[in-house]
């Protein structure tokens, strides 16, 4: 009988398998280790990206708080000057109420009847002094105050007959508020006026 002698086979078997798996093992684990350094690589690209990103967006967004910053200060600059521009327009606006007030009382006194004295206007109040000749003209130049449109509320504070060189004559005093400011048109009304004697 022939014997023959298994043993180193199986050993150099083991060996083998052994060597086998260690090296599956260490492929594994270089392959793991691959894995991982292109997972971590990836990571650090994308997180490098997005501090990029960050970066640029704070950089814009200063850029943008400067601009805000600067469209704040212009929107206060223009409320100034729109206050200004309002100032102004009631200052035009009111610039030519003395003319108007003057030219509407030449327009509405009874013409060598009356004459005026005293003229006083504030804010919305005006009196009015002067001496006529009689009763009626005062009488008719409170009706013309009245249908210029410039006044309302014309009301009559004294009537005293005054004696001036050796003639009778009336002093007055007139009390009346202005109208806010519209254009009036005072010869159109002063001559329906005119027209309703």
């Amino acid at each position: 009988m022939i014997r023959i002698n298994l043993l180193p086979f199986r050993t150099e078997r083991k060996k083998e398998n052994i060597r086998r798996q260690v090296s599956i093992f260490l492929l594994s684990l270089a392959l793991l280790l691959i894995v991982l350094f292109y997972y971590n690589f990836n990571l650090n690209s994308k997180i490098r990206n997005l501090n990029g990103r960050i970066k640029t967006a704070k950089t814009e967004l200063n850029k943008y708080d400067k601009i805000n910053k600067e469209i704040a200060q212009i929107k206060k600059k223009l409320d100034n000057l729109k206050k200004k521009m309002a100032v102004m327009e009631k200052l035009e606006a009111d610039r030519f109420e003395p003319t108007r007030l003057l030219d509407t009382m030449t327009q509405v006194i009874v013409p060598k009847r009356m004459w005026f004295t005293r003229l006083l206007s504030k804010g919305q109040k005006v009196t009015i002094n002067g001496i006529a000749l009689d009763n009626k003209t005062v009488a008719d130049f409170m009706v013309r105050l009245e249908n210029c449109g410039l006044f309302s509320n014309v009301a009559l504070k004294t009537l005293k007959r005054k004696r001036v060189q050796k003639s009778n004559f009336k002093s007055f005093q007139i009390d009346c508020l202005k109208k806010p400011s519209s254009q009036p048109q005072p010869k159109k009304k002063l001559a329906k006026a005119e027209a309703k004697k």
